[in-house]
């Protein structure tokens, strides 16, 4: 699923800034609304699904430990 959506931590990624979160959570939403922009009735669920998509990435990235070490993330 969501074969666009890359991998966010180390050693696959070095830096990762909070437009690689976002676009990940954007990505993940719309292949499970099955909407690439939603209509405007359904923006607001839309935008807060990718809010709290990205939100819970962020936390995972922040407290993975990668071989040991905690993974460093923007």
């Amino acid at each position: 699923m969501c074969r666009s959506i890359k991998t966010l931590r180390p050693p696959y990624a070095e830096q990762v800034t909070d437009d690689d979160v976002h676009a990940a959570a954007l990505q993940y939403v719309r292949k499970i609304s099955g909407f690439r922009a939603p209509a405007g009735h359904n923006a607001d669920a839309f935008d807060e699904a990718v809010h709290a998509v990205a939100h819970a990435t962020q936390h995972l990235l922040d407290h993975l430990e990668v071989r040991g070490q905690r993974a460093s993330s923007a």
